[in-house]
């Protein structure tokens, strides 16, 4: 899957909207986005908090690279109007069905060889901050792949409203993480467990260097 010029053009026009919202108007800060490289196959991994996050955490990667794209899967719900599907799809979205998805796991897989993509390892939001537990089927795209990770925590969106001013929120990219003794275990569930484990503890790192993080029961 490859991006056109012109969508390219669009995507960084939008995002610098949607930065002058963000960043003049409301208080949103970035942190760490130098951790993200320019080139090579890279797993955005963060938290999924509000339906805020699939705006903003494009815009604070693509102002950092500018005429890249950032492609995420998107539940399939979204795409059903023509208007909201050319926003999402012009976006880098594209649908995914509940459940398991064979296509939508193909497309990811072929996108992490040189592309930037953006998951949620819990699968779906949650709205009061807490973070929920990982995905098995996440660790195992990891594992296939072996894209650099990096582990994303957000913060605050889940308690903004639109159109609103003066709201602060914060996303954090974290340092690439380390798979390399995981990646000599036996292709299988716990080891996919495994994995995407250590994503969910790095992002609830980052939550509690934020004074964010909610422990799990």
């Amino acid at each position: 899957m490859k991006a056109s010029l012109l969508r390219r053009f669009w995507v960084v026009f939008s995002a610098y909207v949607i930065g002058f919202y963000a960043s003049i108007l409301n208080g949103f800060r970035v942190k760490g986005v130098e951790n993200i490289p320019r080139k090579c196959g890279v797993l955005i991994a963060s938290n999924h908090i509000s339906a805020y996050d699939t705006i903003f955490l494009p815009w604070a990667i693509i102002r950092a690279h500018p005429m890249q794209m950032l492609w995420a899967p998107a539940k399939e719900e979204l795409f059903r109007k023509p208007f909201q599907r050319w926003i999402y799809s012009s976006w880098g979205a594209f649908p995914v069905r509940r459940g398991r998805d064979v296509r939508a796991g193909k497309v990811i897989n072929e996108l992490l060889q040189d592309q930037k993509v953006m998951l949620y390892p819990e699968g779906t939001r949650h709205r009061d901050g807490v973070l929920g537990k990982g995905n098995r089927g996440v660790g195992k795209i990891i594992y296939d792949v072996r894209p650099v990770v990096i582990p994303t925590a957000l913060v605050g969106l889940n308690r903004w409203k639109f159109p609103g001013f003066g709201q602060e929120a914060v996303i954090v990219f974290g340092v690439p993480l380390d798979f390399s003794d995981l990646f000599q275990l036996p292709d299988g569930k716990e080891t996919h467990q495994l994995i995407v484990d250590r994503v969910m503890e790095a992002i609830a790192l980052l939550l509690k260097a934020e004074g964010a993080y909610v422990n799990q029961s």
